[in-house]
Formats: C-alpha cells, structure tokens, sequence
C-alpha cells in the first residue's frame, strides 16, 4: 500500500488521494467513504458487492463508487491495482458536468454496473494519465491544484466514454433530446431528497412538470413508475444502513422520513421480501459480528 495523499487545508480532510495496492485484502471489507473512489485493478480476479449485488471481475476492470456508496470486494485472488479518490469539495462533478459527463454515468446511477473493462487504448491513456498524477503528488509544483484537476478531467471523460460504449443504456437516456435530460434531472433530485420527499408530486413540482408528462417519461425510458424509482433508492439506503450500522429499525425509519416505524417496516418487506429485523439477521451488522 502507497497512498500519496493531499489533504483540505481548511478542514484537514482528504481531498485527493492516488494508491497503488498489491493486496485485496485493503477493501475486503465493507467501505462507506463520503469521497468518490475510482479502483482500477489491473491484475487478480474476485467479486464484488455493491448495493446488494454481487459481481464477478477479472483484471483490467475499472470501478466507479459515489459518496457513501456501500460496495467491498470479496474472494479477491492476486489483486494489484491503482485508487484515485477525492473529495466532491475538490472536485464536484454536478458543477463540472457540462465538461467532463461523468454524473449519472461513472457515479450516481444505481441502475447500471458499477464497472467498465479498458480495452488497450484507453488503458494506455489511463495509465499515463496516473504516472502524471503520482509524479504532481510526489514533486509538487506551481498551480498544483489545477493540474490534478486537469488529470483527474481526463481520466474521468475517457472512463465515461467507455462506459457510454459498453452500456449504452447508461447514456442514452440523456443524450437524445429535451425530455432525457428531465429524467437525469429526476434521478438527480431523487439522490438529493429521497429521505424528505416521498411524492411523485414533489419531484414534478421541483422539475416544472407534471406529474402525469413526468410519470409518462419514466416509464417510456425506465419502464418503471415515479414511485418505483423513489422506492428504490429508498430501500438501497435502508439496506446499508441495516447492513453497515446497528441503529435501530425506529431511527433508520425516522432517517428516510417516516415518523411510523410499522408502516416504514411494511414499507420495506414489500419490497426487500423480509423484514428489516430479518434482513439485518441474515446479511446485516448483527450477523457480520457475530
């Protein structure tokens, strides 16, 4: 493990981290980061958790996880590979979208795998853009801030154009016309507000359309309704918290914005098939201490 790490000198946070690992071992268990993480393993094979779903990789796969995103990689055999994490204060890609296109592709879409493989282009590219990196962290210089920057911009277009190509399905529900870029601004504001705004209503209200032009479009797009798509990042964050905590079921509930911890205990076992009580006995913290 080599971390190469600048640090928020205002609040003495992480702001940009480079690692290079040659054990798995460092992510083996389960990872809640409030920064964004880039994991590029270019050697091993294993699997991996993330939200709930498990997926096999082998070597040259690239990883994409947002803050407070619940992922840890298991049976990892020969692992070696490079992290680039940072801060959304060093770099917010809602701000920078419009350059660099990575929200809603590499980060933030829940509905896509969280993975790109390189092909021998884009590899080479990434691997010299993370030789420019380590040398900035280790020899720093004038306008160090912005150069990173810069790397980090060109390391995150070329990772979400290969992601545009292996999963279409990941852009082409912003790319086409007026109407897609509505739906990016609802998963937006869902990611946002999921915990205080429950309503079809209230994410029609705040895009300046109707509920019924609005439902019309998820379910053309996302084959799914409104309060299915809220329902869903719902219940992801309650499995996290079920999985990585031991609060109660009543806080979780109060969290998510239900006052009536019965009806949010309903609420979960329609759609998660068991009960937070159950689900948190099986795979959550109370299992994984045991």
């Amino acid at each position: 493990m080599n971390p190469l790490t600048l640090v928020n000198p205002i609040n003495g946070n992480l702001a940009f981290r480079l690692i290079t690992f040659d054990d798995g071992n460092y992510f083996d268990f389960a990872q809640r980061n409030n920064y964004y993480s880039l994991i590029w393993i270019g050697r091993g094979s294993g699997q991996l958790r993330c939200d709930f779903s498990n997926y096999s990789f082998k070597g040259n796969t690239l990883f994409s996880f947002s803050p407070y995103q619940a992922f840890m990689f298991l049976s990892t055999q020969g692992v070696m590979g490079v992290v680039i994490q940072f801060h959304p204060d060093f770099f917010c890609i809602h701000k920078h979208q419009r350059e660099v296109a990575c929200n809603g592709v590499l980060f933030n879409n829940i509905y896509q795998p969280p993975f790109v493989v390189p092909d021998q282009l884009a590899t080479s590219k990434l691997k010299l853009v993370v030789e420019q990196i380590q040398a900035e962290l280790i020899n720093p210089g004038l306008a160090q801030y912005e150069l990173l920057v810069s790397y980090l911009k060109i390391f995150l277009i070329t990772a979400s154009r290969l992601k545009t190509e292996q999963q279409p399905k990941s852009w082409q529900s912003i790319t086409r016309n007026k109407e897609p870029f509505v739906l990016q601004d609802l998963k937006d504001s869902i990611e946002k507000n999921f915990k205080a705004k429950h309503s079809p209503g209230d994410y029609a209200r705040s895009l300046n359309i109707s509920v019924k032009a609005l439902a019309k479009l998820t379910k053309s797009h996302f084959n799914k309704t409104i309060t299915e798509l809220i329902s869903e990042r719902i219940i992801i964050e309650a499995k996290r918290e079920l999985y990585l905590t031991n609060k109660a079921i009543k806080e979780i509930a109060y969290e998510l914005g239900y006052e009536d911890e019965y009806y949010f205990s309903r609420f979960f076992k329609i759609h998660a098939e068991v009960s937070p009580q159950l689900y948190r006995e099986t795979v959550g913290f109370d299992r994984s201490s045991e």
